[in-house]
């Protein structure tokens, strides 16, 4: 087979390895369901390289869930006995199965039976072991909100969140003299969560995810806005937390606009949960 390719040829080849993500995961289900097999035939099933199929399995060996072992004898001769790949038992664990499906069932059933309130209920109840859970590592991190969320982080990942905090903008010296009517400067940081044990049942009640939300502002003590959900189909969950807000210097105040009575002065407010 000739090896050079047309620009349509070569983009065809290169999709199945464009979603990482995607690969990875389809290697995984492969090794589960057909293990032991070999990188050589996972690259031919997939249709991908086996360069790319070995990254992939090397990266999920080094998490835990594939592992190598002998093929099953009566294929081969004398000789070295040839190597598979298999899922590990924390592989099968990890693998998707009904419970998501059976738990959506359910939460439907409450609200069907008893009806809405019963499943915000839940939720917030839900919510609640969150808060308690956490509320002795949160508090022991201090009042700042900042270092509150990033403790919050922490103790979600332990959760299976994979958590961790991103600081938006520097926080302001309080010299500048107040009182002014100057605009404040709100310093934040995001809560994003990469990962969602409980994603595909948000995705079929969002009050999960409202609870939780409201729950974190309990927890920060902070006004907190859920910008994003890997239940909505976004790669993370992000949450805006507002941590202070300072007085602005002339320097970094906006330019005066043709109708000046605009400041933003619902802003530190603006996405509290309650």
């Amino acid at each position: 087979m000739a090896t050079s390719e047309t620009p349509g040829d070569a983009h065809a080849s290169a999709a199945p390895e464009l979603s990482a993500a995607g690969t990875r995961e389809r290697v995984s289900r492969t090794v589960l369901a057909r293990g032991p097999v070999t990188a050589a035939q996972l690259a031919s099933d997939l249709g991908v390289t086996p360069a790319a199929v070995r990254r992939h399995l090397d990266a999920l060996a080094a998490d835990g869930l594939v592992r190598q072992a002998p093929l099953v004898a009566g294929n081969r001769g004398p000789g070295r006995p040839a190597r598979g790949w298999v899922a590990t038992e924390a592989g099968h664990a990890a693998a998707p199965g009904a419970y998501d499906d059976l738990a959506a069932a359910a939460l439907s059933a409450l609200e069907r039976e008893a009806g809405h309130e019963a499943l915000e209920r839940f939720a917030r109840q839900r919510a609640d072991e969150l808060v308690a859970r956490h509320r002795d590592s949160v508090d022991a991190a201090g009042a700042a909100p900042a270092a509150r969320a990033g403790a919050l982080a922490e103790a979600l990942t332990a959760d299976g969140y994979a958590a961790r905090t991103a600081v938006l903008g520097t926080p302001r010296s309080t010299a500048a003299p107040s009182g002014q009517g100057q605009p404040a400067v709100p310093t934040s940081v995001q809560l994003v969560q990469g990962h969602c044990p409980v994603q595909a049942v948000a995705g079929r009640h969002p009050e999960l995810c409202e609870a939780e939300t409201a729950a974190f502002a309990r927890l920060i003590g902070a006004p907190v806005r859920r910008l994003a959900t890997l239940a909505a189909g976004h790669h993370a969950c992000t949450t805006h937390v507002t941590t202070t807000s300072t007085p602005a210097s002339p320097t970094d105040r906006q330019p005066t606009s043709p109708t000046p009575q605009t400041p933003k002065t619902s802003h530190p407010t603006q996405g509290r949960s309650a």
